[in-house]
C-alpha cells in the first residue's frame, strides 16, 4: 500500500494557499500601495508583482497538493516548500537585523519560518 498524506500536512498546504493567495495577489495587483501601507515602499514594482508572482505559483502547488492523497504525488513540493520557506526566513531575518528592513518584515520572517518548521515536520520520505 502506498504512504498516504497526513492530515497535518494537508491542513498546512491548505493554509500556506492562503497565506500565498492573500500576499501574492497584494504583491502582484498593489504593490505601491502595501508598500506605502506598511512603510516598506516598493522601489521596483515589478520586482514585487515578481514576487506577487512566486507566491501565487507556490500557493496553487499547495492547493493541488492538497487534493492529493498520495504521499509520492506531493513529496517535490513538500521539499520546493522546505527550501524556499527556509531560505526565504533567512533573507528576512537577515534584512530586519542587518539591513534595516521595517518591522512588517518581522510577520514575513515568522510566516516563512513557520511554514518552514510545519514542512518539515511532515516531511519523512521513508
Amino acid at each position: 500500500m502506498e504512504k498516504q498524506v497526513k492530515p497535518g500536512l494537508r491542513i498546512t498546504f491548505l493554509v500556506h494557499f492562503i497565506v500565498a493567495l492573500i500576499f501574492g495577489l497584494t504583491y502582484l495587483l498593489i504593490p505601491d500601495v502595501w508598500g506605502n501601507l506598511v512603510g516598506w515602499p516598493a522601489l521596483d514594482p515589478v520586482i514585487n508583482r515578481i514576487l506577487g508572482a512566486a507566491l501565487l505559483g507556490y500557493g496553487v502547488s499547495s492547493i493541488l497538493a492538497y487534493r492529493e492523497t498520495a504521499w509520492e504525488k506531493v513529496i517535490i513540493v513538500v521539499r520546493a516548500e522546505i527550501v524556499w520557506t527556509t531560505l526565504g526566513a533567512l533573507v528576512m531575518l537577515y534584512a530586519l537585523l542587518f539591513a534595516g528592513a521595517p518591522a512588517i518584515g518581522w510577520l514575513n520572517a515568522v510566516l516563512l519560518a513557520g511554514f518552514a518548521v510545519a514542512f518539515s515536520v511532515f516531511y519523512n520520505p521513508a
